[in-house]
């Protein structure tokens, strides 16, 4: 048995001094420091005065530390997992890019095969398919040649492991394919160049999110608003790349003010430069020269970024008047709760998974602990 005591206790909402939380692979008690901190069968950890928080859930992200989900290497996809619980990510969905089938393919069997081993670092949780259903004209750095209209060949095969698919909603069959799949699968309008009206219609038949706000999608106008528009009349959930490049942080607090914070999921969309030093890499096939942060194509498209989860939360921390104690949820329970799985996941609660986070003031990660298994120490 496991615990941490000594810190901030992140539980309901709000943090507690003096409260420890005990812990095996689920959590077992929480309970004033005075009750418990006396038993002997409980291997203790300072907190040192840090929070102590949930697990992080990274919902859209391509790579990390020179890997890529689109290489279909298991060494790489580990690192990945291995890579990002330094940043107190404790469970992901691994993106794939618009490329040929047989490429995606290779990087799902790949993430289903790694799902069924035990490793050091974040779980993975299933697939979120980027594409290859989308937008010519708003791809941005997806690749032209593997866009194709929605078909339920390659979903059909791996249903059970893909959890959310960013689509656009304005091609054709794309209706019907969002009803067919929208019990089962997170289907997010993205890369898109749908109207107000088309993308009003595509969430009104089932789709549940839009995927990286502003980006890659028709913005707001006051004639034509455009996804953005629908995103925001609607109660469907928004990812945002808070990483001040992305969208400019002033609409940080517009965002949440329109959106409410339960529906915001802060993402990274972080590709394979992610926690490497500026240079030249790889994304979805296409050259990315990452400079001051921000990473783009040789046309100066942005693609992806190499932003740490915690430090969005930093970010959107910095931006809105919100107590941090109210922006958690929006890098764990609102993702948990949209995949469906916050019945295990999302927060310090007796019963659900022990993944828990000690993160100092300044948002660094100290510790990171997996099912209660310790897959980072600082």
């Amino acid at each position: 048995m496991k615990g941490i005591k000594g810190g901030l206790l992140y539980h309901q909402g709000k943090f507690f001094e003096d409260y420890a939380v005990l812990f095996e692979d689920e959590i077992t008690l929480i309970a004033h420091s005075n009750q418990i901190n006396h038993r002997e069968d409980v291997d203790w950890i300072d907190a040192g005065g840090h929070y102590v928080i949930p697990g992080l859930i990274d919902v859209h992200i391509h790579g990390y530390k020179g890997h890529d989900v689109m290489d279909g290497d298991e060494v790489g996809l580990k690192a990945i997992a291995k890579g990002i619980a330094e940043n107190g990510v404790t469970s992901f969905l691994p993106t794939t890019m618009t490329m040929e089938t047989k490429t995606i393919e290779k990087a799902i069997k790949n993430v289903k095969k790694v799902m069924l081993q035990i490793h050091d670092g974040a779980q993975i949780l299933g697939i979120h398919m980027e594409g290859p259903y989308i937008s010519k004209a708003y791809k941005g750095a997806q690749s032209e040649k593997a866009i194709c209209l929605p078909n339920m060949d390659l979903v059909e095969k791996y249903k059970d492991m893909i959890k959310v698919i960013t689509m656009a909603p304005e091609l054709e069959g794309s209706k019907a394919f969002i009803e067919a799949l929208s019990l089962d699968i997170n289907i997010s309008l993205g890369h898109t160049g749908a109207t107000y009206e088309q993308a009003t219609e595509a969430i009104r038949s089932g789709a549940r999110s839009v995927t990286h706000l502003f980006n890659a999608m028709t913005g707001l106008h006051h004639r034509a608003p455009g996804v953005v528009g629908a995103a925001f009349a609607s109660d469907c959930y928004v990812e945002l790349i808070a990483d001040e490049i992305h969208v400019h942080p002033s609409l940080f607090q517009v965002i949440a003010k329109i959106k409410g914070l339960e529906k915001l999921l802060l993402v990274t969309d972080c590709m394979c430069g992610g926690g490497l030093a500026e240079g030249n890499y790889e994304l979805g096939g296409q050259q990315v020269s990452v400079k001051d942060g921000s990473c783009t194509l040789s046309d100066g498209t942005l693609a992806g970024s190499v932003l740490k989860l915690n430090e969005a939360l930093r970010n959107f921390d910095a931006n809105v008047t919100d107590e941090l104690e109210k922006l958690l949820p929006l890098v764990t329970l609102n993702q948990a709760t949209y995949l469906g799985i916050s019945d295990k996941k999302g927060s310090i609660d007796v019963g659900k998974d022990a993944d828990l986070v000690i993160m100092d003031r300044d948002f660094v990660i100290q510790s990171t602990f997996v099912k209660g298994r310790k897959v980072y120490e600082i």
